[in-house]
């Protein structure tokens, strides 16, 4: 297991790597002796740096995130959700046959954030939802403003 940490806009993550794909992505700093510049993690970093300064919306990365079958049904369609765009509970919920509250515990126990976009997935109504990541909605609303997803309630609120 590899791991190296980077500094973005919204606080210091930590991406890791095993056997060759990225397993999770975690806020803050891990101390230096344990990190480990692989070409995959020096490729995620830059693919993060990249998407920070609004180059790229969407990552090109080998993944293989710990979770359940289920989870990983909701993950996979979290990554068809293009930058720039958002999905709601409720829909990912009706192309999997599930309720809307499974999905949301899916997306709260996401390993990979951001990079499985989990902030492009809303309430009922374009309502935020909640987050998991440091910093909760705040976090979130960031990204989305970062993609230009934000809802339109929440854009008039921001003016």
């Amino acid at each position: 297991m590899a791991q190296l940490s980077l500094h973005s806009p919204i606080g210091d993550l930590t991406v890791t790597e095993e056997d060759g794909q990225i397993i999770s992505l975690d806020w803050g700093w891990v101390p230096s002796e344990w990190q480990s510049e692989t070409p995959l993690l020096r490729t995620a970093s830059d693919q993060l740096n990249q998407y920070f300064d609004g180059e790229i919306g969407d990552f090109d990365l080998p993944m293989a995130p710990p979770g359940t079958e289920f989870q990983k049904k909701v993950w996979a369609e979290m990554l068809k959700i293009p930058a720039g765009r958002t999905k709601s509970y409720g829909e990912i919920a009706k192309i999997l046959g599930s309720a809307a509250q499974p999905v949301g515990s899916a997306c709260g126990a996401n390993p990979i954030p951001i990079l499985i976009p989990c902030h492009r997935v809303l309430a009922a109504g374009g309502a935020m939802g909640g987050y998991s990541g440091l910093g909760g909605l705040e976090t979130k609303t960031a990204l989305l403003r970062l993609e230009k997803a934000l809802p339109r309630e929440q854009q008039q609120l921001d003016l």
